[in-house]
């Protein structure tokens, strides 16, 4: 009786030892990563043939002589872009930026996930978008989270960046879990969405693949369409290196394949992918105990002071769009006070980089420099990478 007892026991006793085992190796690495918040930023990078594909403008994409980075160039003729050779299940993807120098008002480059290829009416995505400006004005950085075809219901948020993106590339990454969205810029956190009930269907959870594109986003891009791209000033060229790509693949796209067929087929396709979420659950818990992954105190307040220093917009204080927040938006009043009611910043404040002294004396004399007690400019334009 106690032999058969003991058999009886035996696999319940297993399962215990197994999740005991699992929850040790989390706190341990959980701990490392709260000593460590730099954990997992040496993440692997991959060639580009090795982990993507042209998308559209091959003719303007050239890759480089280590075949680890592409340039891609948007001229009067074509943008360009790539893509992931899979679609994932979460995961941890990033890529070192250059953009073009000087007059670049209306172009577009984005490192972004998405599945719009797919879904083209209930696609999620996920972006890093860099707005082109006039000569001696500055680029702008954009975030958007989008899940199950929620655009109208947009995620944005839009800030200038703490350095000269043309002058050397800089890391932009995206952590994609279960639970949570985090934008990275040279290892820092950006932006962090926790996944809440409240969201339901506009978190972003399909598979999605992985892009970069260069394109022409005259119509909105810079002071909303005011300045177009100007193809005399071209071509415009963006550097794209270090490409990580950490996650557990869904499924192959298929490259080679074109067609409705194949876009139908690749739809069921991923459509099912709750059956292999099972095969990427190993994966899944190394994501989300990695270091990038575990918003530690430091990290917190890194964030936070980022935000406070480069943020332009945010759709959590844009009261005119949403007179109620989002779930996942931590409104503090008194950080509210820094907005206007349209979500654009009081004092953050783009630079005019350049400016000769003479100019400026002028306008000083005659009293016609920006105060900043003057109501900025609405940012109506509020776009996606597609």
């Amino acid at each position: 009786m106690a032999s058969s007892r003991w058999q009886r026991q035996q696999p319940r006793l297993v399962r215990v030892v197994v999740t005991a085992a699992l929850m040790i190796m989390a706190m341990a690495t959980t701990a490392a990563a709260l000593e460590d918040d730099d954990v997992g930023y040496d993440a692997g990078t991959v060639g580009f043939d090795e982990g993507f594909s042209p998308l559209f403008g091959e003719a303007n994409m050239e890759r480089s002589a280590d075949g680890r980075g592409v340039r891609l160039t948007l001229n009067r003729y074509s943008g360009s872009g790539f893509i992931s050779k899979h679609y994932y299940h979460h995961g941890f993807f990033s890529a070192d930026v250059t953009l073009p120098k000087d007059h670049t008002a209306g172009v577009v480059v984005a490192f972004y996930l998405s599945n719009g290829d797919v879904f083209d009416k209930t696609h999620d995505e996920l972006d890093f978008e860099f707005l082109g400006n006039r000569r001696r004005h500055e680029w702008r950085l954009q975030t958007n989270v989008y899940g199950n075809g929620s655009t109208d219901r947009g995620r944005e948020e839009r800030y200038l960046m703490p350095f000269d993106p043309t002058a050397a590339a800089h890391r932009f990454s995206i952590l994609w879990s279960s639970r949570a969205v985090i934008f990275y810029v040279d290892g820092v956190a950006i932006r962090e969405v926790p996944r809440s009930a409240a969201m339901a269907g506009d978190y972003p959870s399909k598979p999605m693949a992985v892009y970069a594109t260069i394109w022409d986003g005259s119509t909105w891009a810079t002071d909303n369409g005011r300045y177009k791209v100007n193809y005399r000033r071209g071509p415009f060229t963006a550097e794209f290196s270090g490409l990580v790509i950490r996650g557990c693949p869904a499924v192959g796209n298929g490259q080679g394949q074109s067609g409705s067929d194949h876009v139908a087929m690749l739809r069921l396709r991923l459509g099912a992918a709750d059956r292999d979420r099972d095969a990427c659950a190993g994966a899944e818990f190394e994501l989300m105990t990695a270091g990038y992954a575990i918003m530690t105190p430091r990290k917190r307040s890194e964030m936070r002071r980022w935000r406070r220093r480069q943020m332009l917009y945010t759709v959590c204080h844009d009261t005119n769009r949403y007179p109620a927040p989002f779930p996942e938006c931590d409104v503090n009043v008194a950080e509210r006070q820094m907005f206007w009611e349209w979500g654009e910043s009081k004092v953050v404040r783009p630079r005019v980089r350049g400016r000769s002294g003479g100019k400026r004396r002028q306008q000083v004399a005659a009293g016609t420099t920006a105060s900043a007690t003057t109501p900025a400019p609405r940012l109506v334009s509020l776009q996606q990478a597609d």
